[in-house]
């Protein structure tokens, strides 16, 4: 972006953060909740004791597993993230120090900062059971399937797979809360396009694209990606297409689960589980035999983009040095309707 735009943006991300006092200020803070069984701290336990110290043992009797066993799925939203090479910061000089390190930050998005927002120590064995018993699930029910998986199914086939086990109370009440949680308090500034933790993807409002294993919405999303498919050719892929409330649960937990249940990591490189436009229209799209680096910002370097470009279909959610508290992610397609 040039000087003078870059200058109104900065403003305007100060302002913001000026506005927000606190809510950014350190580890102690925690997401402001809608609704839900209690703060982030505390979930009820069962057993009418407070807090949630001991994990829940997940039904297949083997114990939650902690950081070390939290191995992310071989999911292209997850793989190598640590591999982008933003560049040092190149901001014009004089700007606002909260502004300045707001960008220091997004360039080293998956880099823990003193005012990121953790989960408290003893909420981090729910988030790894939780996560642990959503990666079950998937593989239970098939990968392309819980793409479009909804929360009470969800609930319905963990309890009724013995491979899966049902949620315990303090995973549901984490899911809820971090559902119904401001993500603004831990730094993600977007839209919330999807408010109902039970939002169901009916199966007659989506395509599953031949070859890809992911699926786009009828309408305005399928003649996008059919139209670029037409255009560019077999060397565009879609990376990542539709994806329902659970899937974006998984991807979020797995990443903050990762790193000890800090949301505010996560949420720099993973929409927050209700905010990601995945949920109603837009999708991912790749340079065939790129692998991983297309979700890097290397992609702008591949003949793909560059003619994505040229054809005007690279309208990004999320550009370089976005005020949204997101990565900048040049392979995400926006849907004019999203």
């Amino acid at each position: 972006m040039n000087r003078r735009r870059f200058l109104i943006a900065a403003c305007a991300c100060a302002l913001h953060l000026a506005a927000m006092g606190t809510a950014l200020a350190g580890p102690a803070v925690r997401p402001a909740l809608r609704r839900g069984s209690g703060p982030l701290g505390s979930a009820p336990s069962p057993s009418g004791t407070s807090g949630a110290g001991s994990s829940p043992s997940p039904a297949s009797g083997q114990p939650a597993s902690g950081p070390k066993n939290s191995r992310p799925p071989q999911d292209d939203d997850l793989v190598a993230q640590q591999t982008d090479h933003s560049g040092d910061l190149d901001a014009p000089p004089g700007i606002d120090d909260a502004v300045r390190d707001y960008l220091f930050k997004m360039r080293r998005f998956d880099s823990p900062h003193p005012s990121d927002i953790t989960l408290p120590p003893q909420r981090t064995p729910v988030l790894h059971a939780a996560t642990d018993r959503l990666g079950r699930l998937e593989r239970t029910v098939g990968h392309g399937f819980f793409y479009l998986l909804g929360f009470d199914e969800a609930v319905r086939v963990a309890q009724r797979y013995p491979a899966v086990g049902a949620f315990s109370p303090q995973e549901l009440a984490l899911i809820d809360e971090l559902f119904h949680a401001d993500a603004s308090a831990y730094g993600f500034m977007g839209m919330k396009p999807l408010n109902s933790l039970t939002a169901t993807i009916p199966s007659r409002e989506v395509y599953k694209v031949p070859g890809m294993g992911n699926y786009v919405y009828q309408g305005e999303p399928r003649a996008t990606w059919e139209t670029i498919r037409r255009l560019l050719g077999e060397d565009v892929v879609l990376t990542s297409g539709v994806r329902g409330i659970m899937k974006q649960f998984h991807l979020f937990l797995t990443k903050a689960s990762a790193y000890g249940g800090n949301l505010s990591l996560a949420s720099r490189s993973l929409a927050p589980p209700g905010y990601s436009f995945h949920g109603i229209g837009d999708f991912d799209v790749g340079q065939r035999g790129y692998g991983a680096r297309n979700f890097t910002s290397a992609f702008t370097a591949t003949p793909i983009f560059r003619r994505l470009e040229e054809l005007g279909y690279i309208t990004l959610r999320y550009p370089q040095d976005n005020m949204l508290g997101v990565r900048f992610e040049p392979w995400h397609i926006k849907v004019a309707t999203a």
